[in-house]
């Protein structure tokens, strides 16, 4: 295709293609973070593969930047740009699920809230993020951390297949047997090497788990991180949890005149039998009072979205991110002088652990790099006062700097922001080479270079 202009463009695809000029352009436009306010020349709203496979010849015929946008809440907002083209997949949300095979395939918009409520019907589920509204493709093509990542490993590691438009417009099947290098690079490689239309995932008996948070004094901290290394070393597999720094929110299950007051936390999720829950939580309890809790079975989809309220669509947001591999006295005591600061109830620090399951595979059988790590910890600071960007990005800064020099040099690329691009080649670990040979030889022009980018 040889498109010049919008117009044009309209007659080659299904989806809406919004300009400035058009009403809904400043909805349109809008990525989660609300720091980024970027105007580009297009955005279009895919239906199908073919309107992704049109969009791309577009962008490519015409040397204009292309972003691509499924859930949208890249921190450094990827999904956007100036005075390019978006292409947006967030219409593309169909879920098939197949209870017999056990497996879905879900649509390159879907989110991980449209993705759960139609595997947990089936008393399914794969894992996924803590915010239901993210998307399953940028998510799981960094690598997909969550609560299920030590029973059943990372996002990508589920991933059996994908429909991929490449930088000159074909649609590809990528897995094991087509396209092989490809399916290899995109498990870990982020959005360097095309848009994923679909995705299928195999999927693990998981129905109702048993979860909640757990705060503790702040003055605990230290003892709770010094539990939390040793506990999760030999945790079983079914327990995923992790330590948060949270300024209590007014919920009900907070006495009320604790609002506003910082804790350290632990949220916690058992995805084995729920009547074990009870006694499987036990541990947490022995280690330091608790303070308040609200703990108990849950259908597995309600904690994808128990934070949905902390972290709304326009909060303003600025991240850092470091994979650890031991949680040292030294980064303990940077954890204790830093994290009690965040300055809002949005903002916190969260030590992923991605040992167990996500170990099993060998740290050249996909692009993710950091089979070695047993942490993924993030910073975040988010608000919705312009006037907090400033002092916000000092404390994450500051916070992350801390706690470097008992980190190691990468981190998790769905935890960088926009200013992370010089520790591009050590988050992509030790595969960094390969990925670079893959990207030269399906996008040699860097046509999609709006990620955290590996340069052909």
């Amino acid at each position: 295709m040889s498109a010049k202009t919008a117009s044009e463009l309209r007659d080659h695809v299904r989806g809406d293609v919004i300009v400035p000029d058009d009403a809904e352009f400043e909805e349109a436009r809008k990525v989660h973070n609300g720091m980024i306010d970027k105007r580009p020349a297009m955005i279009v709203r895919a239906t199908n593969a073919g309107d992704a496979m049109m969009t791309v010849n577009f962008a490519r015929d015409n040397n204009m930047i292309l972003s691509v946008r499924g859930g949208g809440h890249s921190g450094p907002g990827f999904g956007t740009n100036d005075g390019g083209v978006v292409l947006d997949l967030s219409g593309m949300r169909g879920v098939r699920v197949d209870p017999g095979s056990q497996t879905v395939r879900a649509e390159g918009g879907t989110t991980w809230g449209d993705f759960n409520a139609a595997t947990h019907a089936f008393g399914l589920a794969t894992t996924g993020g803590v915010i239901s509204t993210t998307g399953i493709a940028g998510l799981t093509l960094g690598g997909g951390i969550g609560y299920l990542s030590r029973g059943h490993g990372l996002s990508l590691d589920n991933l059996i297949s994908a429909d991929i438009v490449t930088a000159d417009g074909k649609c590809l099947v990528v897995n094991e047997n087509e396209n092989a290098d490809l399916f290899w690079a995109i498990r870990g490689g982020g959005g360097n090497f095309g848009v994923c239309t679909s995705l299928e995932y195999k999927l693990q008996p998981v129905d109702n788990v048993y979860w909640g948070p757990m705060f503790f004094e702040i003055e605990e901290t230290e003892n709770i991180l010094k539990f939390y290394r040793e506990y999760i070393k030999t945790a079983p597999r079914e327990m995923g949890c992790f330590p948060a720094f949270q300024i209590a929110p007014p919920l009900p299950f907070i006495p009320e005149d604790r609002h506003g007051d910082m804790f350290v936390a632990i949220v916690a999720c058992w995805s084995g039998d729920p009547s074990e829950g009870e006694k499987q939580f036990k541990a947490f309890h022995d280690v330091a009072e608790v303070k308040a809790e609200h703990v108990g079975p849950v259908p597995y989809p309600a904690i994808n979205g128990a934070f949905d309220g902390l972290f709304p669509t326009g909060i303003r947001q600025y991240w850092k991110g470091n994979f650890v591999k031991e949680l040292t006295d030294d980064a303990i005591a940077a954890h204790v002088q830093h994290g009690p600061n965040a300055p809002t109830v949005s903002s916190t620090m969260h030590l992923y652990p991605i040992n167990g399951a996500c170990q099993d595979v060998a740290s050249d059988a996909t692009a993710f790099g950091h089979r070695d790590a047993n942490f993924a910890m993030v910073v975040l600071a988010a608000s919705d006062d312009p006037a907090d960007d400033a002092p916000h990005t000092k404390w994450v800064r500051d916070y992350s700097e801390a706690v470097a020099p008992y980190s190691e040099p990468g981190g998790y690329i769905n935890f960088m922001d926009e200013d992370d691009s010089g520790r591009v080649k050590d988050n992509y670990g030790g595969n960094y080479d390969r990925l670079v040979q893959i990207k030269r030889q399906y996008d040699p022009d860097n046509l999609f270079r709006i990620n955290q980018n590996i340069a052909p």
